[in-house]
């Protein structure tokens, strides 16, 4: 699933994280829970394009409303791709404090939050390029809303989801930055 209206650049860009969650997040199974939502055609990829984090905010509150108000059954998750704003990760992470805030601030903690992808996704207390940094990178800044209950669901039918992460890094240490520039999944600039 994904907007309607796409002109050719945002057809590219929605191509680019498509190949991104086919082989990096599906493929070397990053996330266990994304291959059942991407097999059943329930992630709506949206592509933004806001100039602002004002602008971009605003969008974020609308596609919060259309997943709160839409059955899991259409679409459990959406992408919002912003290519045009916060490339900067520092002011990118900063925005996420603004986006949880919107979460609560539309009384939906508890049933939608929020997960983050960017090109240049640091972890505290990380060099940028150590190579678990890139178990969040993605070819554009993207901004995942995920519904509360098909987490809890998710963890149900994978016991040891709070083992992820680490074996996140595991992979990741495998693959290597070499492995990982063969998959060619961005970032797209």
């Amino acid at each position: 699933m994904s907007t309607a209206n796409l002109n050719a650049d945002d057809d590219a860009i929605v191509a680019a994280t498509r190949r991104w969650l086919e082989k990096a997040v599906i493929g070397l199974n990053l996330c266990p829970f994304a291959k059942s939502v991407h097999v059943k055609e329930q992630v709506r990829y949206v592509v933004s394009s806001a100039r602002t984090p004002e602008a971009l905010l605003e969008q974020l509150m609308d596609e919060l409303q259309l997943l709160s108000d839409t059955p899991a059954e259409q679409v459990d998750t959406t992408l919002l791709i912003h290519p045009f704003v916060l490339d900067d990760f520092l002011d990118y992470n900063e925005f996420l404090d603004v986006a949880d805030a919107a979460v609560e601030d539309m009384h939906l903690d508890g049933e939608l939050q929020i997960a983050s992808f960017h090109p240049d996704y640091q972890f505290a207390d990380t060099d940028k390029n150590d190579i678990e940094n890139f178990t969040n990178r993605a070819p554009y800044p993207i901004l995942q809303l995920l519904r509360e209950e098909s987490i809890e669901r998710a963890v149900e039918a994978f016991p040891d989801a709070a083992e992820i992460f680490e074996k996140n890094i595991e992979t990741m240490e495998q693959l290597g930055h070499e492995g990982w520039d063969k998959l060619d999944v961005g970032p797209a600039r």
